[in-house]
């Protein structure tokens, strides 16, 4: 039964990485120029290890503590990457600094402080992505972002982050609202990729290199509009399969 699920996700696997391709190159970009994290949020080991055997190379997860259970079981840091994807909340933030190689959701300053601090202490920089809400759903966390008026109000707080001398400030995350209809969410990608592009004109001390949006649905559209990481589970590793574990 394993073996056909292995074969199954590396089916998968590999369809989601040629529909990349396929969707770079009818926007003129170059398929090497997008990232693809498989997000194993919610799955047993042995299958992120299926995930990682079809050839998975970043791993999103969103619950710290359940994504430390796998990081110890599986031990295979050497060949893939660790990227947190969830939301954090403070008193867990020491085992991203411990254990993931990128934040995707990093969405206030206070969360920003702690990690700071954690990552001196521990002698590391930490990668991280801001998380703006440009669909402002109340349900989305990360910066309000959804109204282009107010984009000049948000200058100095990001400003202030990038004095956070062990956090390095990669590019953005957005979560935004789901449809049935990809194209749907296509004006929200756009949005996105015109705040990255706000950012890099005002604050261009930050390398504004990393745009992560686009999930199972939508993620072909997120590409044409500019991401350089899609964040795709079920379309691989197929759907979660709760416990208890690792949540909060």
């Amino acid at each position: 039964m394993m073996t056909e699920k292995k074969d199954i996700i590396e089916e998968r696997y590999n369809k989601v990485l040629g529909r990349i391709a396929a969707a770079a190159r009818s926007c003129g970009r170059k398929p090497e120029s997008v990232r693809l994290v498989v997000v194993t949020k919610s799955q047993p080991t042995e299958i992120v290890q299926a995930a990682i055997d079809a050839g998975a190379r970043i791993l999103g997860e969103n619950y710290p503590e359940e994504a430390v259970e796998k990081i110890n079981t599986l031990q295979v840091q050497n060949s893939v990457e660790w990227h947190m994807i969830g939301h954090i909340q403070s008193r867990k933030a020491g085992l991203v600094i411990a254990d993931f190689a990128l934040l995707h959701s990093l969405d206030s300053y206070k969360l920003a402080a702690k990690l700071n601090r954690l990552a001196h202490e521990a002698g590391k920089r930490l990668r991280v992505l801001l998380e703006f809400n440009v669909g402002g759903e109340e349900s989305k966390f990360g910066w309000p972002a959804w109204d282009e008026k107010n984009w000049h109000s948000l200058v100095p707080g990001v400003t202030e982050l990038f004095r956070l001398e062990n956090l390095e400030i990669k590019g953005l995350m957005v979560m935004p609202p789901i449809f049935a209809d990809p194209e749907l969410s296509r004006p929200f990608f756009k949005k996105a990729r015109k705040l990255m592009v706000f950012f890099a004109e005002n604050i261009p001390v930050i390398e504004w290199n990393e745009l992560s949006m686009g999930t199972s649905g939508d993620f072909e559209v997120a590409v044409q509009e500019g991401a350089t990481l899609v964040r795709v589970g079920q379309s691989i590793v197929g759907p979660r399969q709760y416990s208890n574990r690792g949540k909060p």
